[in-house]
């Protein structure tokens, strides 16, 4: 039993909550108060859901009218005596079962994930003494210590020096902690431990730490006040847990089209049965007509087809860097209406770039990308490379730069050998920083050579309180600085928030090395320009201190001789990938609608969204920005109006990503969406899951991410996500065709029901029926699923989630084929016994017409609209070897003596063959002009059309 939190202790003062938890600052719990939580509350573990039984998920994958179907004609085939037949269809039965099952036994381990993430250990106070217990053992109460590389294993209202007895315990110092896997904030979090508003949410909440988060740097003591399922991740579990597993639109559709045909198929052969009873034939040559007419009519080939054709499906998205967890994910992609794309690694490159300065009045923008030096600076605006005279023309952009990396403790280092070859170590802000003095040429500003010109002596690190870093340097005597720096004096190199520094400055430095008065004014409006573009702001001074002085404090630098010298600022993003603007176009141009959830603030998200043309936007538009804040205003009844019409939503919490995933999926006017929902977080877990298509980073992402999604992208690149929508859209496509191709063969069945009401011996008996549908379903029908991708298959629209699966014009032309395959089994049936051949001859014309027929009727297939003579002729061998195999087959099938006595044929002359020929390309005319009127009443073609 674990006690939930009952109080927002992000609003309490510090030692307020360590009271009401009965806890000491100094000591800690003492070990028997410890041990008594401990027994009371439970062990600090998520609580795995219980899951189904593994017979109940086996059982399951049996539970759909389709199965139902298959099943039914295995026991068929059984009743017949055709036992390698009945074989064939239970195998395609049980192999399908054992496929979604082991799906499912997968998908299930995102709960399992949490909980092995919740096993660390902690530092902690018992009885005064430090000790190193397992997280598990935490409870509430506990003082916690947090250290850098630490995994926080609890959620800890942070503490501070200030409880009356200073020097006991040291303060909070720089407290940076990653909490990107929870609220989806991309950049190390600043925290401190004062109090906060009851409406502060949670990505805002300075004072607390959540668990699963991780320490980057800093120091300090925390007091645990929620553990196991309390905790914020406990609670995404629950979540998990809860979410509603949503079928794919191929598995709704499939679903209702098999009910639908099932019904259909049950009632005519009842209605047969009675009409043949009624017209005087014997009750046991009805019920082998109307199983005849079942075998005929059910598409036995259409369980495997589907299962290898989204197999085809998931190699190809594996060779563009989409790994498919969940078989229907294929097709589900290619029905998404709306992609809903976290923004830092999928739709940015995650590395932090300065893209513009401003120092002495003008603005310099830097191309290039990402920690690659390669790049040049230029005044913003200018056209053309790098002119080497800006390192002289101006000595305040010089001394900018190189404030930048020596008050910097990142380093940039190149892997030779390898093709993303520069990696950083250190903070990717202050790396951004090293990248951007080596882009200014004409003057040597790399981090090596800075070193020996200025060796560092002493520093301050960076501290949210002060918001600032501040270094102090020796002037070697090479060295050359500009102003009214001496070479006797040692020089301070400081960075930090604009408002911070610029309060410490007294002048600045102008392009000629001359110091001047500060232009505050100036100072603000270049800084608002770049922020109102989305960019962060550091700005940079320097300053000097005595010649004997190793020891840099607080004071010295605040109370530098004269006050500081502004040299400027600079701005960085992380840049949109160039790749995935270009695919949120194409996916745009196809009416996929993108949006953007992020943790990061508006302001960055909206410019970002902007950068990357999403909904069309060009920079300076203003988009439609929702953040949690404003969410948390709106009603689950209004929210999917408010979805529908806003593109980017910032400062998301889980709860949020989950509730907007619902309401898209609800629509307006109960038009709901088929969702795809990218994350890589445990944040993002809840919404991954209850998406139609939940889709994983797999460099970033974390294993509760990975285990909650349908699809893992190997590259974290929103390019692959639309190369993965193109491919699913072509499965559904050949899906389609498969389809339509295949029901005609119910031309069999119509046959059998045309000579019982005929009064006519049956043309096909039922172990022909299941010779056909299978031997034409493995050899003509899996081949058409490996058809090419279509042309310009994302210039078309997505499909209405609300459309059957087969269209009015598809399922009329479905009839004409059958039609037609009928009346030339029940002619070529007749013809042969008017020769005086007998039942035998006229079964095998009548086979082999249907046959023959589908396989004339596959070259029209390959394109549903167009004309069949639109798609290459040998654009899929696979095609033509499978026309080949069953020519083959078909041939045995009539004249081979084992075949004859296997399947009631016999064999056929040439005239016979001819007719049959004959009668195959007939039916490929007539479905080709009824292509052709439906194309003159309709001059563009619908997304249907393939």
């Amino acid at each position: 039993m674990h006690e939930p939190p009952t109080r927002l202790w992000h609003t309490l003062p510090a030692e307020v909550a360590v009271r009401e938890l009965g806890s000491d600052v100094r000591h800690g719990l003492a070990d028997g108060e410890a041990l008594a939580r401990l027994a009371r509350n439970g062990r600090n573990i998520i609580t795995a859901r219980k899951g189904r039984p593994w017979w109940i998920l086996l059982l399951q994958q049996f539970n759909t009218p389709l199965v139902y179907l298959m099943i039914i004609a295995g026991g068929v085939t059984i009743w017949l005596g055709e036992y390698t037949d009945s074989g064939v269809i239970l195998g395609v039965v049980i192999i399908n079962a054992i496929i979604g099952f082991v799906q499912e036994r997968r998908a299930v381990k995102a709960i399992d994930a949490l909980a092995r993430s919740m096993h660390i250990h902690a530092t902690v106070k018992r009885d005064g003494q430090r000790r190193r217990v397992e997280a598990a053992d935490l409870v509430v109460g506990d003082i916690v210590v947090l250290e850098p590389g630490d995994k926080v294993p609890a959620d800890l209202r942070l503490l501070d020096g200030a409880d009356g007895r200073s020097g006991e315990r040291p303060p909070m110092h720089d407290l940076h902690v990653d909490e990107s896997s929870l609220t989806g904030e991309s950049k190390p979090v600043s925290k401190h431990s004062g109090p906060l508003p009851a409406t502060t949410v949670l990505a805002d909440r300075l004072n607390m730490a959540y668990a699963g988060s991780l320490v980057i740097r800093g120091t300090t003591e925390g007091i645990v006040v929620a553990i196991a399922d309390a905790t914020e991740v406990g609670r995404i579990s629950g979540m998990i847990a809860s979410a509603e597993e949503i079928a794919t639109p191929l598995t709704r559709k499939l679903a209702s089209f098999s009910r639908t045909l099932l019904w259909v198929i049950l009632a005519v052969a009842v209605l047969a049965f009675f009409v043949g009873i009624a017209r005087g034939h014997p009750p046991a040559e009805m019920f082998k007509a109307a199983v005849a007419i079942s075998v005929g009519a059910i598409p036995e080939g259409l369980p495997a087809a589907v299962t290898i054709m989204l197999a085809v499906g998931v190699t190809r998205m594996a060779r563009r860097n989409a790994i498919i967890r969940k078989l229907p994910a294929v097709e589900a992609l290619g029905a998404t209406t709306v992609i809903c794309s976290d923004k830092t690694g999928t739709l940015t490159q995650n590395q932090m770039t300065v893209r513009a300065a401003w120092a002495a009045g003008t603005e310099y923008e830097f191309t290039g990308a990402g920690y690659d030096p390669a790049g040049f600076v230029r005044v913003a605006g200018e056209t053309g490379t790098d002119q080497p005279s800006l390192a002289t023309a101006n000595l305040a952009l010089v001394d900018l730069l190189r404030c930048g990396v020596l008050c910097n403790d990142a380093s940039l280092v190149a892997r030779p050998g390898v093709a993303d070859r520069w990696e950083i170590h250190g903070d990717p802000t202050e790396a951004a920083l090293v990248v951007s003095a080596r882009k200014l040429t004409g003057v040597e500003l790399s981090r090596d050579v800075l070193a020996g010109q200025l060796p560092r002596v002493d520093a301050i690190p960076f501290e949210s309180e002060r918001q600032y870093m501040a270094t102090l340097h020796v002037h070697a005597a090479n060295g050359h600085m500009d102003g009214e720096v001496d070479s006797a004096e040692r020089i301070i190199y400081v960075k930090g928030s604009v408002e911070r520094v610029l309060a410490m400055c007294t002048r600045q430095l102008t392009a000629g090395g001359v110091l001047v008065a500060i232009d505050k004014e100036a100072v603000h409006r270049a800084t608002a320009d770049l922020a109102c573009r989305g960019m962060r702001i550091l700005a940079f001074a320097r300053g000097t201190a005595p010649p004997d002085v190793n020891v840099l404090t607080h004071p010295m630098v605040e109370s530098a001789a004269g006050g500081l010298t502004f040299l400027g600022v600079q701005g960085m993003l992380d840049p949109p990938r160039q790749e995935a603007v270009q695919a949120v176009a194409v996916c745009q141009r196809a009416g996929v609608r993108v949006k953007m959830i992020t943790g990061d603030h508006a302001i960055t998200a909206a410019t970002i969204a902007q950068m990357i043309g999403i909904d069309g936007a060009m920079p300076g538009t203003k988009l439609q920005v929702l953040t949690g804040a404003e969410m948390t205003a709106i009603s689950d009844g209004e929210l999917p109006a408010h979805a529908e019409t806003t593109t980017v939503f910032a400062r998301m919490t889980p709860e949020q990503k989950l509730r907007l995933v619902k309401a898209l999926q609800t629509g307006v006017a109960g038009r709901g969406h088929v969702v795809a929902m990218t994350g890589d977080g445990v944040n993002d877990a809840p919404a991954l899951r209850q998406a139609d298509i939940g889709v994983a980073m797999g460099v970033a992402g974390t294993e509760v991410a990975k285990d909650a999604a349908d699809m893992v992208l190997a590259d974290d690149n929103f390019a692959s996500i639309k190369a993965a929508v193109e491919e699913g859209r072509n499965v559904y496509s050949n899906l389609t065709k498969f389809i339509v191709w295949t029901l005609p063969t119910n031309g069999e069945a119509l046959a059998i029901i045309a000579a019982i009401a005929m009064g006519w011996p049956l043309p096909i008996l039922p172990v022909q029926a299941l010779y056909i549908n299978m031997v034409t379903a493995v050899l003509l029908g899996i081949p058409l699923i490996c058809e090419a991708d279509e042309l310009n298959i994302m210039d078309r629209p997505p499909r209405d989630p609300a459309r059957p699966l087969l269209t009015f014009e598809l399922f009329m032309r479905t009839g004409l084929v059958s039609v037609i395959l009928c009346a030339a089994a029940m002619v070529l049936f007749q013809w042969e016994l008017q020769r005086g051949l007998g039942e035998a001859t006229g079964r095998t014309a009548a086979v082999s017409v249907i046959v023959v027929g589908e396989a004339f009727y596959l070259f029209s297939a390959r394109a549903l609209l167009r004309p069949a003579w639109a798609v290459p002729l040998f654009s899929n061998m696979w095609l033509w070897a499978g026309i080949a195999a069953m020519i083959v087959v078909q041939v045995a099938f009539a004249q081979t003596p084992l075949m004859n006595r296997l399947f009631h044929s016999a064999p056929l002359d040439a005239g016979a063959w001819a007719r049959v020929v004959a009668a195959g390309a007939i039916l490929l005319v007539i479905v080709e002009a009824e292509k052709a009127f439906r194309r003159s009443l309709r001059k563009e073609t619908t997304p249907d059309a393939a």
